[in-house]
């Protein structure tokens, strides 16, 4: 009974509208793979509802960032995962290890020698990293080499600050193995160390050190913060690193704190993601970036971060779009899921249907062309038969055969099967067979 009625319903198709059974089903099949199609990309090309960062030790600076991320991301419905690391350089091998599941990471300028980064895109520059070298008082000649043959701390393996500290004490004649004991301790141990008069050093960054650790040391009595009286040779060295000051008094006024502007140095911290990274949620983070890293600092000025600065890492194209233009329109003005969903359909579904509207459109010209062209060979044999018969005289045999052709060509018009919207077009064509008949058998002189 079913099967009937969908029999019924596809004559009533055919019949109307001049289709055939097989455009029919080509059209169906057609809409049904593209249907398919649509769902797929469209389900993959929603944001995932979660990321993962790589940042830093626990109360580490990095830390701390990525909280105050993972915050900002929460009122769009976006979970950050975040993942402890030892810094830097544990980020930057976790991004580019396909197998690990990070997505973005802090890592600051200049620890890429030898690492693949192929796959890797910077979001831009979000901070910079200042460079605190703490010694025991009182400090000497104001240079690196001083530190020779003394007990120095480089931070802990995996973090940028060691990956920094060995790079700048290597200028300065002082590599692991000799005579300077270059010590891989946890920030908080080392810090303890130097102000007990264990260690004569300490080198910091904000990728493993936490704030506290470093206001503990600016405040000890016995530690003084290492002046870089050669920073500007220092950052023509290494193109990555910049030259910053700490005004006198800015720690603490009352307490003069520090006692006089300290020349520091520091490469800045860059927000990696792989390329693969959704342009929704780069969006997000570069606005997150904006509210975590734009205001004013020591040492920067409100506005200046994020910043499209590219050292190591080539800035993402969404990157690019959104310092030059901001937001897309749709994210600008409509809340972030219901922009995404608009976003999806316009990327989607508009391309489909600008490709399918005409492909459907083509197909019943393309069956109408193949029903014509089953009735022109006729037409071209009945051509064929009257110029016979006008232009070459034909004897009484001559025409019985041909009149025998003009019965097999009606014969086979009668066999071919055609809708009914063709109909004028059959009938058409029998009346011109016809025709040909009654000239044919009309005598000569009277044609």
């Amino acid at each position: 009974m079913q099967r009937s009625t969908v029999s019924r319903g596809l004559e009533l198709i055919t019949e109307t509208f001049g289709l055939g059974r097989s455009t029919i089903f080509s059209g169906v099949f057609l809409t049904g793979v593209t249907a398919v199609v649509v769902a797929f990309f469209f389900l993959r090309s929603a944001p995932p509802t979660s990321i993962t960062i790589s940042a830093g030790p626990e109360g580490s600076v990095f830390q701390a960032n990525a909280e105050k991320y993972r915050a900002l991301l929460a009122r769009n419905g976006i979970t950050l995962t975040i993942l402890t690391s030892k810094g830097s350089l544990e980020n930057l091998q976790r991004l580019g290890d396909p197998a690990t599941k990070v997505d973005v990471g802090f890592v600051q300028g200049g620890i890429t020698n030898g690492l693949t980064v192929d796959g890797l895109v910077s979001l831009g520059s979000v901070a910079y990293q200042p460079l605190l070298v703490f010694h025991r008082s009182p400090p000497t000649a104001g240079l690196l080499s001083d530190f020779a043959g003394k007990r120095v701390s480089v931070g802990p393996a995996g973090s940028g600050t060691r990956s920094l500290a060995l790079a700048l004490l290597a200028t300065n004649g002082i590599v692991p193995g000799g005579s300077t004991a270059l010590l891989d301790q946890k920030p908080e141990e080392a810090s303890s160390a130097l102000v007990e008069g264990s260690i004569d050093a300490l080198f910091l960054m904000g990728d493993s050190a936490s704030p506290a650790v470093m206001r503990k040391l600016l405040r000890a009595d016995a530690v003084s913060l290492f002046d870089f009286r050669q920073a500007d040779g220092y950052t023509r060295r290494f193109g990555y690193l910049n030259k910053l000051e700490l005004p006198a008094g800015s720690v603490d006024f009352g307490k003069g704190i520090p006692s006089n502007t300290v020349h520091l140095i520091g490469p800045t911290v860059e927000l990696v993601a792989r390329k693969a990274l959704h342009p929704a949620l780069s969006d997000l983070l570069l606005e997150a970036a904006r509210e975590v890293h734009g205001g004013a600092t020591l040492l920067q000025r409100r506005g200046e971060f994020p910043a499209p600065l590219e050292h190591d890492f080539p800035l993402s194209d969404d990157a690019v779009r959104f310092y030059k233009t901001g937001k897309t329109f749709l994210y600008r003005h409509l809340p972030f899921w219901l922009a995404t969903l608009a976003n999806r359909i316009l990327v989607v579904l508009l391309p489909v249907v600008v490709v399918l509207i005409p492909a459907l459109r083509l197909l019943p010209s393309i069956y109408r062309w193949r029903i014509r062209s089953r009735i022109y060979p006729w037409y071209r044999a009945l051509l064929q038969i009257e110029r016979e018969l006008f232009h070459d005289p034909a004897t009484p045999e001559e025409r019985a055969a041909i009149l025998e052709r003009l019965n097999e060509i009606e014969k086979g018009v009668s066999r071919m099967k055609l809708p009914a919207s063709f109909a004028d077009n059959f009938y058409e064509l029998r009346g011109h067979i016809q025709f040909v008949r009654s000239q044919l058998l009309r005598p000569p002189e009277q044609r």
